[in-house]
């Protein structure tokens, strides 16, 4: 999340919302947002969301599936991902996540999976 420079800037009820500048150090060869990056983003912040609104004092959260789809470039500013529980289960989660400009511009649209696992007792 460092080298990204992503960070946490709102939390809801049932939402959590992370920001992403982007710049050339996220940038394809030819200068536009990489979808990788995106990919990153989004599981950072579906991952995170699932820490906060799960008990993880006996789970630990794994991602184990994410699929995006990217509808628009963009070169400069900043991207917003914002994820959204559409399955809570005590197993497995899924997530919705919308990556956006500051323009609320739907940038990529990304589904993850989450999984809770019991810890291991040491």
């Amino acid at each position: 999340m460092e080298t990204l420079n992503i960070e946490f800037i709102d939390v809801g009820e049932d939402f959590l919302t992370a920001k992403m500048p982007v710049t050339p150090k996220v940038h394809q060869p030819d200068g536009v947002l990489h979808g990788g990056a995106s990919v990153a983003l989004a599981e950072s912040v579906g991952s995170a969301a699932s820490y906060i609104f799960l008990d993880t004092k006996d789970f630990v959260i794994r991602g184990i599936e994410i699929s995006a789809n990217h509808l628009k470039s963009i070169k400069e500013g900043d991207v917003f991902a914002k994820a959204i529980f559409i399955h809570k289960g005590r197993t497995t989660q899924l997530w919705n996540i919308h990556i956006t400009d500051a323009q609320d511009n739907l940038i990529s649209l990304v589904k993850l999976t989450t999984i809770a696992l019991a810890k291991k007792n040491s």
